[in-house]
């Protein structure tokens, strides 16, 4: 779910449909918007040998785009053993019971109202499928059920919503909170640092070839956008609209309201901090 839609002064690469690492491939769904950019990625697991596949994010309520999720992995010469969730937006899990009924697989989440099965995911799982590894990190602030997956052999990392292949991700407050999400991004970070991660595999957009920098990015980009706010309110900008109109006056009129869930996210982050 994208709060801004691109990243000034970077190229503007398009998400890929296919191959993305030697263990992870891109099925895009026809769902694009500015808040999906070019769509949801659906995420194809598996090692290159294996018979056994994981499937990452399902996507909306889309039958053609389910059953082509199933045939590229037909295709491959595997089936679904698996089926895991980043976060309970509709978007990206709104089709995963379907997918179960097609797969006949399990699916896992933080969120127990999401899962089909007795196996829910948490904070330092690991999951291993056909001689996969994935290990789960928790990531919430975009909302509160936001995992990661480190695909260990490809040093990767798919974010889901919490860090983007193209432009900035919305604080969805109030299940989202930002002091949750700056967290998840110092998380993402030590990974690119201790254990060697340099690419991201995003829920929207293309994929990220320099997971440091974009880690950083994004937290450059909330530590500028939090100290505007800051600024607006000293000014007089009380409400999350006016703030919203002050400070996102570059960024396209029709993802304000995306942004307004960001900005009052950043005033509840103000106001604990005792800085408003």
């Amino acid at each position: 779910m994208s709060e801004t839609s691109a990243l000034p002064g970077r190229p503007m690469p398009r998400a890929v449909d296919g191959p993305a690492t030697e263990r992870a491939t891109c099925v895009l769904a026809p769902n694009p918007s500015l808040m999906t950019l070019e769509g949801t990625n659906t995420w194809i697991l598996a090692e290159p040998d294996a018979e056994l596949a994981v499937v990452v994010d399902p996507g909306p309520v889309d039958e053609a785009h389910l059953r082509r999720v199933v045939e590229t992995v037909e295709r491959a010469g595997r089936r679904v053993a698996l089926t895991l969730l980043t976060h309970g937006h509709a978007d990206h899990a709104g089709g995963a019971a379907r997918f179960a009924e097609l797969t006949g697989t399990p699916v896992r989440a933080l969120d127990p109202a999401l899962r089909l099965g007795d196996e829910g995911l948490g904070a330092g799982d690991v999951i291993t499928t056909g001689g996969l590894e994935l290990r789960v990190v928790p990531t919430p602030g975009h909302t509160a059920d936001s995992l990661s997956f480190q695909i260990v052999a490809d040093a990767a990392v798919l974010t889901g919503d919490t860090v983007l292949g193209r432009g900035t991700t919305v604080v969805a407050h109030p299940d989202g909170r930002l002091g949750d999400y700056l967290d998840s991004l110092r998380r993402l970070r030590s990974l690119t640092v201790d254990d060697g991660v340099h690419t991201v595999l995003p829920g929207h957009g293309p994929v990220l070839r320099d997971a440091q920098g974009a880690v950083d990015y994004y937290l450059v980009h909330r530590a500028n956008r939090l100290a505007q706010v800051e600024t607006a309110v000293e000014n007089g900008y009380r409400t999350p609209t006016e703030i919203v109109a002050h400070v996102y006056a570059d960024v396209d009129r029709a993802v304000w309201p995306a942004a307004e869930l960001s900005v009052r996210a950043q005033l509840d982050y103000l106001r604990e901090h005792g800085l408003v």
